[in-house]
């Protein structure tokens, strides 16, 4: 039987009451829950994350703190997401990759792994299997079916990279390959770009 709250101790949580919350489920602080979405009880899920319309929660999922899941997303079994990732409306996760209705492949689900500070864009698709890098930012529509580095912006079908994005979701003014170096207008962080990685260096 689901409970409307998963721990009657913590109340520190909106958990609106169409939605679903099956027994056994781990959710942090602050975090809410929206109309119709569906957590299962084998979740872990940490502090103020929002949960949005229709969405639904597997049971083989991580997910961090501070993570902004829109209407209409399915996080499906073997999905990580680390702190401070943002799913856009109607992405999709997928954790099988070669699908037959007639085939049972559940011990063939792959591992996807979403890394701190990632965006998903409306309407993208991740292809299981693949890790996407701290900060990444995949535009909408984007299909991604291979690693994304860390700071890249990746947009088409399928997706390939055409720029860089700094963590506070600028575009960079940098190559995308080879070396560089840019400041962020809004924080005044730099950035250096050697031998096709970026990386910050806080001011």
């Amino acid at each position: 039987m689901a409970s409307v709250l998963p721990c009657p101790c913590n109340t520190d949580m909106t958990i609106h009451k169409t939605a679903i919350v099956d027994d056994g489920a781990q959710i942090g602080e602050g975090t809410r829950v929206w109309h119709w979405v569906h957590i299962c009880g084998g979740a872990k899920i940490g502090e103020r994350c929002s949960f949005g319309q229709n969405v639904f929660v597997g049971n083989k999922v991580i997910i961090g703190n501070n993570v902004k899941v829109q209407n209409n997303v399915s996080v499906y079994d073997n999905v990580t997401l680390e702190d401070d990732v943002f799913c856009g409306p109607s992405m999709v996760f997928t954790n099988v990759y070669n699908p037959r209705s007639a085939v049972v492949r559940k011990d063939e689900y792959r591992d996807t792994l979403v890394k701190r500070g990632a965006t998903i864009g409306a309407n993208a698709t991740i292809v299981c299997g693949v890790t996407i890098g701290e900060y990444g930012f995949i535009g909408a529509g984007a299909v991604i079916n291979r690693d994304v580095k860390p700071y890249a912006l990746m947009a088409g079908v399928p997706a390939r990279q055409i720029g860089w994005m700094s963590e506070y979701g600028e575009k960079l003014d940098l190559p995308l390959s080879g070396d560089g170096e840019t400041i962020c207008p809004h924080t005044g962080d730099r950035y250096i770009l050697k031998n096709n990685q970026l990386n910050r260096i806080k001011r």
